[in-house]
């Protein structure tokens, strides 16, 4: 029997039939989907539910998200996500033999190529995969093809949400990671301050999505990462959208507000402030873990 994010997250004591409660009966993409938030651990997720690999190999749901969001061209956004990601880990990837796992367009990979001894990506989607060949950055779409022992980090952005067996896909990223390595892994975050302190309905019926089967707390994801076996997890909440997204929420119950002329206010003081805040009432957007392998 396949397992089924319910199944994890009950092996994991994170859900059970008696403490989940419905938290919504459609997705934005799908009308009749599920959706359930535990009462106890406070995990939100969907059960029993799988788009297929054939949507991630074909990319076609690239498109239709672009269409759902109506917020203009997504460069933007993975430039910044790109920008971010290799800022704040710099210190990491530093001279290591890094593989980002789920790598999709590879903005990340072109912008740590030039710090790391050797960057590789797995990508299911072919032309993604094709792209980054053709520029000299090997990138395979079976993670099985990556040979055990041989990065000292693995890097995934907003990958292991997507996938129905999560505890599996983690551990065959431990074993392509060195002794003494490193993963670190980027998720959306279950206690978003939006969803989870301004219950906002527009956005709780924007964010749904069938394609993120678990939205973690920073419990749920410590007790996969430990599950498996990683040691020395440390977690930390980052915002990836700032103070003027929030804002044009609230009052227009739409996206876009960072690229919208509210946008002016985000001074990079104000962004900095309003991450800190957020992050003390862990109330932020995102979840970043980085556990060691033992």
């Amino acid at each position: 029997m396949m397992n089924t994010i319910f199944t994890t997250l009950e092996k994991l004591q994170l859900t059970s039939l008696e403490t989940r409660i419905l938290f919504s009966e459609k997705t934005r993409d799908v009308d009749d989907l599920k959706v359930w938030k535990d009462s106890v651990s406070g995990v939100i997720y969907i059960d029993e539910f799988y788009t297929g690999d054939e949507t991630y190999i074909e990319g076609a749901y690239v498109e239709d998200k672009k269409k759902q969001l109506k917020t203009g061209n997504r460069d933007y956004e993975r430039i910044t996500d790109a920008k971010r990601r290799l800022h704040s880990n710099l210190n990491l990837v530093t001279g290591k033999k890094l593989l980002d796992f789920g790598a999709g367009s590879g903005d990340f990979l072109r912008l740590a190529k030039d710090y790391c001894a050797e960057v590789s990506g797995v990508e299911i989607q072919q032309n993604y995969c094709d792209d980054l060949n053709s520029e000299g950055i090997d990138c395979k779409t079976d993670i099985d093809l990556i040979p055990d022992d041989s990065v000292d980090i693995c890097v995934s952005f907003h990958v292991i949400e997507h996938l129905p067996d999560p505890l599996k896909t983690l551990e065959i990223l431990k074993s392509k990671i060195v002794k003494g390595g490193m993963l670190l892994i980027e998720v959306p975050h279950a206690n978003d301050f939006l969803l989870a302190s301004l219950r906002s309905e527009a956005f709780k019926d924007f964010t749904l999505w069938s394609q993120h089967l678990v939205l973690h707390t920073r419990d749920s994801l410590n007790r996969m990462l430990k599950h498996v076996g990683f040691k020395d997890i440390q977690i930390e909440g980052v915002q990836r959208y700032p103070l003027s997204n929030h804002l044009y929420w609230l009052a227009n119950g739409k996206p876009g507000g960072h690229k919208s002329q509210l946008s002016l206010i985000d001074s990079p003081e104000l962004t900095r402030t309003y991450e800190s805040s957020l992050a003390k009432i862990d109330g932020t957007d995102t979840l970043v873990a980085v556990a060691k392998v033992g």
